[in-house]
């Protein structure tokens, strides 16, 4: 299971300075953008995934159903997704922004 936001935004946070550090080879752990956000992505989904399951649960009424532990992991859920919308925000408008440029 996914360790849930806590543990998510500091893995995306280490991941994004490993990019910006430099070139791959420079650092052992360095990767492109693109796979940081994928794998952010991957993340956000996995706690909806999660969510989904224990609200089916909830809703089945199966016996280690808790309403507690479900509301806590669909706000998890929501908070990843406004998390990397956000994100996704930023890196469109970092786009328009050099669309604009001249060189």
């Amino acid at each position: 299971m996914i360790g849930g936001i806590g543990s998510v935004i500091p893995s995306i946070a280490t991941q994004l300075g490993n990019v910006a550090s430099g070139p791959a080879g420079t650092q052992g752990t360095a990767s492109s953008f693109a796979d940081v956000f994928q794998s952010a992505v991957n993340d956000v989904d996995g706690l909806q995934n999660s969510a989904d399951q224990q609200v089916a649960n909830l809703l089945q009424g199966s016996g280690n159903a808790d309403i507690g532990k479900t509301m806590v992991s669909v706000e998890k859920a929501d908070v990843a997704f406004q998390l990397m919308m956000q994100v996704r925000n930023k890196v469109v408008s970092a786009y328009q922004e050099m669309e604009k440029m001249q060189f």
